[in-house]
């Protein structure tokens, strides 16, 4: 197995007039891994996953795979690439079977080795007791699956997955996450966008947590949850006045506002340290927080403290919540 990695991403930007769609992110996949970029709807990945596919020229930095050059040969890299969109490319008159020779034929398969792709597909994905049937007439779940499909027909070293469990039901979910990780085991590379926590917890290897086009962070799951400190955030909704509540907490120590409206306070602790309570017990940091804001002259309607999380180094982050 080469040394290289399968992608690497340097310095890559997009522009849109003044949108910085991509602002100089670099990453890099290595076979047989899952890589997840994680971000919210407009942070940038259908934009870089599009570079990354060669359907938009990047303003700025390099993409290279296996250490060529994407640039200097587009059209043999492509080749090895596998691409699955958000949006299904799928021929809705067409079955199953039809769009899979379809898109094999395209890839160069034919003959026995075309017939044996599809039919390893097909079971891969469960469709085939549908496989002739026209696509029009399968679910939203099925036609995901397909979607799938066709991006692995070829057998790419290198595979480009676009949010691709948006809006399915739960078991084509699981279907499309094993395939996922069944092809990783064989050495492919993958490339995950998603915005949903649970996928890019359960799921990938190393996660990049991109937002206006930045990436901000990335690691394993045990890095990131650590790498912004591991004390805990608390949320606080109501109404109290920003100024008089920030005076209130602010004599305790290792304690951040993240953000402050009037109507919700997002804080983060940074001191990973438990405390001890005057019977000896330990008490989280979050909780000598939570016991502070409460007891202050405030209108409290509800409270939260969360334990270190994807979720709450985004929020730790971005001052905001992965789906807000």
């Amino acid at each position: 197995m080469s040394q290289l990695p399968a992608i690497r991403v340097e310095r890559l930007a997009k522009r849109y007039d003044d949108i910085r769609a991509v602002d100089g992110i670099s990453f890099e996949v290595r076979q047989g891994e899952i890589y997840g970029l994680l971000g919210p709807n407009g942070a940038g990945k259908t934009t870089t996953l599009s570079m990354l596919a060669g359907l938009l020229r990047p303003d700025g930095g390099r993409i290279l795979y296996d250490g060529l050059d994407f640039a200097a040969d587009p059209k043999k890299i492509k080749a090895g690439i596998g691409v699955v969109p958000q949006e299904t490319a799928v021929y809705q008159d067409l079955s199953a079977l039809e769009n899979l020779r379809f898109w094999g034929g395209l890839y160069g398969l034919t003959g026995a080795r075309l017939s044996a792709a599809c039919t390893s597909m097909l079971d891969k994905v469960g469709l085939t007791p549908r496989a002739k049937d026209p696509v029009k007439t399968y679910s939203g779940g099925m036609k995901r699956r397909l979607n799938l499909a066709l991006g692995l027909i070829h057998d790419p070293k290198v595979i480009l997955l676009d949010e691709p469990t948006v809006g399915i039901d739960p078991q084509a979910r699981l279907n499309i996450l094993d395939v996922v990780r069944e092809v990783a085991a064989r050495g492919t590379a993958v490339l995950y966008t998603t915005h949903y926590l649970e996928e890019a917890e359960g799921l990938c290897n190393r996660i990049g947590i991109l937002d206006h086009g930045e990436l901000l962070a990335e690691g394993t799951l045990a890095e990131l949850e650590t790498m912004v400190g591991e004390g805990e955030v608390v949320t606080v909704t109501g109404r109290f006045d920003v100024d008089d509540i920030s005076m209130h907490i602010g004599r305790l120590e290792g304690i951040r506002v993240l953000s402050a409206d009037g109507q919700k306070l997002v804080i983060a602790t940074e001191a990973p340290e438990a405390l001890r309570g005057r019977e000896g017990q330990r008490r989280s940091r979050g909780l000598e927080l939570l016991e502070t804001v409460l007891g202050g002259d405030f209108q409290i309607d509800s409270v939260s403290i969360r334990p270190p999380s994807l979720n709450g180094l985004f929020l730790k982050l971005t001052g905001r919540e992965l789906r807000d």
